[in-house]
């Protein structure tokens, strides 16, 4: 992989942080994962803890930076045995420019921080608010869900014996996976085109449109209970995993993995609380109304 597919990937990450500056992101830490400062570092601080040098290991800048890992899994570098080697020389033994790999890295890493705060879906129109849930959530589960099943792999087979509990989350999170898939396709395809056409019709003035399932009620109620399931999955995950902390003889690619379980699980908490909290109680009332 050459300069070239470096140059792609920066461009991707520019892309992400104009899309994070229009949607918006929200993400809540669990207390119990909450290892921040209660205040905001400093600029000059956030900067010094931040800094990007071609001399830090590479497993070093997989630790200090949430989306390094995903950019060396992109690039071909290895941060896990060849954790080690400092960025310059992963960079040489992958044939890249390492100027063009920190400047993707400190791109992506601008891009968290800038993340914005949601807007507010309690008041926006609900065919928004499902393009939104599509477009954030569902392709976030989707793109997240082969890297996670690749990491478990991994680690598996690298710690499965002296670990056995990894062997339970990869069963419990493979559960979860084809669970969320046959929910976000039910979504997708019945119940978020009904929704739509019920706000195509109240913005017409109209009554809403009949829907084939008796009542919006129906469908909601099963996707609740579908929530409650994938609820269960998680904190099944939490518990083996003793909140998501990696053993002391656990390697980089063992860290990544309990860091990327702990990004889904937040990312499938704000996703559940759009639903539950906000689109579904709206959608009934919308149709009571009609």
């Amino acid at each position: 992989m050459g300069p070239r597919s470096v140059e792609i990937l920066a461009a991707e990450n520019r892309e992400l942080r104009k899309l994070l500056a229009s949607l918006g992101a929200l993400v809540e830490l669990p207390a119990a994962d909450a290892a921040q400062p209660s205040h905001p570092a400093r600029p000059q601080e956030r900067k010094k803890q931040m800094a990007i040098t071609a001399t830090k290991t590479v497993r070093e800048l997989a630790v200090e930076l949430p989306g390094a890992a995903r950019i060396f899994e992109k690039l071909g570098i290895d941060y896990c045995c060849g954790g080690a080697k400092s960025l310059q020389d992963a960079c040489g033994d992958a044939r890249l420019a390492v100027e063009e790999v920190i400047r993707s890295l400190d791109e992506s890493e601008s891009a968290r921080q800038a993340a914005t705060p949601e807007r507010d879906w309690a008041t926006a129109p609900l065919n928004q608010l499902t393009a939104h849930i599509v477009a954030k959530h569902h392709t976030y589960v989707r793109q997240e869900v082969s890297r996670i099943q690749a990491l478990l792999t991994k680690v598996v087979a690298a710690h499965g014996q002296n670990h056995p509990e990894v062997a339970k989350i990869q069963q419990a999170f493979e559960d979860l996976a084809s669970e969320l898939a046959s929910h976000m396709f039910k979504e997708e395809n019945v119940l978020f085109p009904h929704i739509d056409s019920m706000q195509a019709a109240v913005d017409r003035g109209q009554p809403v449109p009949p829907p084939a399932f008796g009542t919006v009620r129906n469908p909601v109620q099963m996707m609740m209970m579908e929530h409650d399931g994938a609820g269960e999955k998680l904190k099944q995950m939490r518990q083996l995993s003793s909140g998501y902390s990696a053993p002391a003889d656990g390697c980089t690619t063992y860290a990544s993995l309990y860091r990327a379980l702990r990004e889904f699980e937040q990312d499938l908490h704000q996703h559940i609380h759009l639903e539950n909290n906000i689109l579904f109680p709206r959608t009934v009332e919308m149709e009571k109304r009609n």
